[in-house]
């Protein structure tokens, strides 16, 4: 007899997941490394300064200035570089990448998982990926 889930019974076993991935040393680093960028005060000057330019380029795409908006576009792009150069925003980008790259594995792993299971408990054959037996195609060459 299989065993029937409820949709609350997997967003609970969800939540557990989500909690063991929290207590990961990706996150934690990534938690860490946050809380510094928070603190660094280059850094949020920087990004004070982006969002500004980025509000003035709003204004003046609606005003259809072209070459005023070009020259605030390339001072945002200057100050990402600047950014982006700070061992530090380098470090926090990193581990971003590294919590996406768990997020995207569990992912994966679970829709595997259901689609081996899918075509198991249907006597399909894993090999060809198919859930059920064809009776017109034995799979071998003639």
């Amino acid at each position: 007899m299989t065993t029937t889930y409820t949709r609350e019974d997997i967003r609970n076993k969800a939540r557990e997941l989500a909690k063991m991935m929290a207590e990961t040393e990706e996150v934690d680093f990534f938690k860490r490394a946050e809380k510094q960028i928070n603190e660094h005060l280059k850094v949020q000057e920087l990004i004070a300064q982006i969002k500004k330019l980025q509000k003035e380029a709003v204004n003046l795409q609606h005003y259809g200035k072209a070459e005023a908006l070009k020259e605030v576009e390339a001072k945002i792009d200057a100050l990402h570089e600047e950014i982006d150069s700070i061992p530090l925003v380098q470090e926090f980008k990193s581990s971003q990448i590294e919590v996406n790259e768990l997020l995207q594995m569990v992912s994966n792993t679970i829709s595997k998982a259901v689609t081996e299971e899918i075509i198991t408990s249907m006597g399909g054959d894993l090999v060809k990926g198919t859930t059920t037996k064809n009776p017109y195609f034995d799979g071998g060459c003639q």
